[in-house]
């Protein structure tokens, strides 16, 4: 069991806020013990971030210099796939095979925003009379928050930190208190990389303490907060009072739409996918089933058989689809979702419990669990319960598909199985998402901007704007004549 310290401004040392510890799901051992970060660490961690981003050295440095300390970061993890991937299982339970793409995403992403930083470009807006030229150029914001969730940390953290650093800001990074690992680890790939200190540091702790003093504090001048939606409300309201942007990856309930052409075996397998993958446990699981009523017995008995096939068990063993839940107290919220399902009128018709195996025991795991028999205002269909819980109902017409499919607080995507794409698109236009998934589930690419419609979130990250929105515009007219102003003969 380790003991660490906490990043501070280019500095390790011993937090000095209260005793916090790292735990692995899978049986309940302890990975490491750390103290938080306190204000007074929060406060160093802000001073240093104002010096180093403002530091010429730094702010005048040329966009390749940038880019290669992006680089190298991208190199740092792809030598250490094998031993990140591990540490990320056990910070948070995901299977090995899961964390080790989360690790290469974590690579990718350095790469492209690396990129990016050195093909941006400002503006030449068309003039508007002879002698005057306009420029436009985007510049850093200063110190930024990055707050990132449990459930996916190594990818959700170089989503932000990988922009923001190519953007020219210096990043404060406050992990979720279930999984402070991997981010620890991400300042010490930085470190080595050859990141000027005070540009990154990272900030374990409680949301309530730690998030809300670093988002509050005078001298951040943006929050990029991933997490659930009352979490975010709050943020946003304390950005709208310091008048700076916000950018929030919020919740999701997720409809999955199977048409009456739709391929059975892809659809099955594709669900399957989308909502038990990770346990569950992601903003964009496809939670909500709406299957056409000609198709509805077939496929859920396919997708009934799929799922009691899954392998329940140990991250690192081999062949594991389905690892454990985040925690003890989440898995208790899980169940609750299914017992309030039965209430509300709903039939389990798979999971919807532990697992028997005795080896299992010890860690916090769930059964992946289908249920039927309810209408889509039930608040099991509305309610966010990032756990392995699929909820299937049948649809006759598509006008009805989608008042059903949007009639949701939230927004963040949805999926389409059918043959005919060209319906499958026209219904993706009418879909209140802000990711729309046709014949697959569940796949990212950086390039491509990511992010929520309603109560899913504010702003988008992940492609140019995802760099753009870690920096501000400045527009500059330049005068080319030597004419005088007579405004004051």
């Amino acid at each position: 069991m380790d003991d660490l310290k906490i990043f501070i401004g280019g500095h390790w040392r011993h937090g000095s806020g209260n005793p916090m510890q790292s735990q692995f799901p899978a049986d309940g051992s302890i990975n490491a013990t750390l103290n938080a970060a306190s204000l007074d660490d929060l406060q160093d961690a802000i001073e240093a971030g104002e010096r180093a981003w403002r530091d010429p050295a730094w702010r005048h440095s040329l966009p390749h210099i940038r880019a290669k300390i992006l680089h190298k970061v991208a190199d740092l993890i792809e030598s250490r796939v094998d031993d990140l991937a591990q540490m990320q299982s056990r910070d948070n339970g995901k299977p090995l095979a899961e964390a080790r793409g989360l690790v290469m995403s974590a690579a990718g992403t350095a790469r492209y925003f690396a990129a990016a930083c050195e093909l941006l470009e400002g503006e030449l807006p068309t003039p508007r009379q002879p002698d005057l030229l306009t420029l436009s150029r985007y510049e850093p914001l200063g110190v930024v928050a990055a707050i990132t969730p449990w459930n996916s940390p190594i990818a959700s953290e170089m989503q932000k930190v990988a922009p923001a650093i190519a953007a020219g800001n210096a990043v404060i990074l406050k992990p979720a208190e279930a999984t402070p690992l991997m981010a620890l680890e991400l300042a010490r790939i930085f470190e080595q990389a050859g990141l000027p200190a005070g540009l990154l540091s990272v900030l374990p702790g409680k949301g309530s303490v730690i998030g809300d003093a670093l988002a509050r504090h005078p001298k951040v001048r943006k929050i990029s907060f991933t997490g659930g939606t009352t979490t975010g409300r709050h943020l946003a309201h304390v950005a709208a009072e310091k008048l700076i942007p916000a950018s929030l990856e919020l919740g999701g309930k997720s409809p999955t739409i199977v048409l009456d052409d739709a391929d059975i075996e892809q659809a099955a397998r594709g669900i399957c996918y989308g909502i038990f993958s990770s346990a569950g446990q992601a903003c964009i699981a496809g939670s909500r089933l709406f299957i056409h009523e000609s198709l509805y017995a077939p496929l859920m008995a396919r997708l009934l058989e799929l799922t009691r096939g899954l392998r329940v068990g140990h991250p690192f063993a081999p062949g594991t689809h389905v690892g454990p839940l985040i925690s003890a107290s989440h898995r208790q919220s899980v169940l609750a979702y299914v017992e309030l399902a039965r209430r509300e009128g709903g039939r389990v018709r798979g999971g919807g419990e532990t697992p028997a195996d005795p080896n299992l025991a010890n860690g916090s795991f769930f059964l992946p669990t289908i249920i039927e028999g309810l209408n889509n205002s039930a608040r099991t269909c509305q309610e966010e319960i990032f756990g392995p819980v699929l909820v299937a109902m049948p649809f006759r017409d598509e006008a009805t598909l989608i008042r059903e499919a949007n009639d949701s607080v939230y927004g963040l995507a949805a999926g389409i199985w059918t043959r005919d794409t060209g319906r499958a698109l026209r219904l993706s236009e009418q879909l209140e998402a802000g990711t729309v998934w046709i014949n697959t589930y569940k796949v990212f690419a950086i390039s491509t901007p990511f992010g929520g419609f309603k109560e899913s979130g504010l702003g988008r990250e992940k492609g140019i704007q995802g760099l753009k929105a870690w920096m501000q515009q400045k527009s500059i007219y330049l005068a080319t004549g030597n004419s005088v102003n007579h405004w004051c003969d």
